[in-house]
């Protein structure tokens, strides 16, 4: 009987259903060409010199994010190991997602939600449908770690129909309809620390100051040559009386008199 109570709790969960909420990832894009779309970095015509360490770069930026891209994060046997053909695309992918720097510096400093979070955004270049996909992906770095749902994820069907295995995953979709720019980049929208674990860290630290500052939108912000920003010369600037209690008046040392 223990065998078998033994043997029931080794079979892993499947995973939840959910069902997509956006279609914009989901669909063709007809955008003409700009700023907006992303470059695709891609191995399948026999890359240059440059054009490896393009490459390589550009799955690093997409992996880590711009607040990680340090020395101590370069994984140089990985690299040798793509240049010689060792290993594909998806495979430095994966080695760079499973590797120490990565794991340490997103999964142990975050929930399992935020670590699922950043790790849909920037392996399949998307952002989570909803929060019932949070929940299902995070049971699956419950049961088989966070090695375990990066691996997951790469051997997706999502992820080989985009990305395939030469070419280095991006965010997808960018533009959005009824918007004149897209999307911020997932690797420079998203913080280090979730809201959980900023609080266990006393962070936002409150500093009180004489003046408050407040953010102002750039397209609210007043231009050179606009006559708001002479209104100060022509408005009156009142200052506040102060007013002190006769009581509190000591006549010996505020009349003046002469000294001999």
């Amino acid at each position: 009987m223990t065998f078998k109570i033994k043997e029931i709790f080794k079979v892993a969960l499947p995973l939840l259903s959910y069902g997509p909420t956006s279609r914009n990832v989901r669909v063709a894009g007809f955008e003409v060409a700009g700023d907006e779309q992303p470059r695709v970095f891609t191995t399948e015509n026999l890359p240059s010199a440059s054009e490896w360490n393009e490459i390589i770069w550009a799955a690093y930026r997409q992996i880590f994010s711009e607040h990680q891209m340090l020395k101590s994060n370069v994984q140089t046997c990985l690299e040798s190991q793509l240049k010689f053909g060792q290993i594909n695309v998806r495979d430095f992918i994966r080695g760079l997602a499973t590797s120490d720097p990565f794991l340490r510096r997103n999964y142990q400093t975050n929930s399992n939600y935020r670590f699922v979070e950043m790790c849909v955004q920037r392996i399949l270049g998307r952002d989570v449908y909803s929060e019932r996909e949070k929940i299902a992906w995070s049971i699956v770095v419950a049961n088989k770690g966070p090695k375990g749902f990066i691996d997951e994820l790469l051997d997706s069907d999502e992820y080989l129909d985009n990305f395939g295995y030469d070419t280095v995953p991006y965010q997808r979709r960018r533009v959005l309809l009824q918007r004149n720019q897209g999307e911020v980049p997932f690797n420079l929208k998203t913080p280090r620390y979730n809201e959980y674990h900023r609080n266990q860290l006393g962070f936002p630290q409150l500093v009180w100051q004489n003046a408050v500052r407040r953010f102002i939108p750039q397209e609210k912000q007043i231009k050179a040559g606009d006559p708001a920003q002479f209104l100060g010369l022509v408005t009156p600037t009142v200052i506040p009386v102060t007013r002190i209690a006769l009581g509190d008046i000591n006549i010996e040392t505020m009349v003046p008199y002469r000294k001999r």
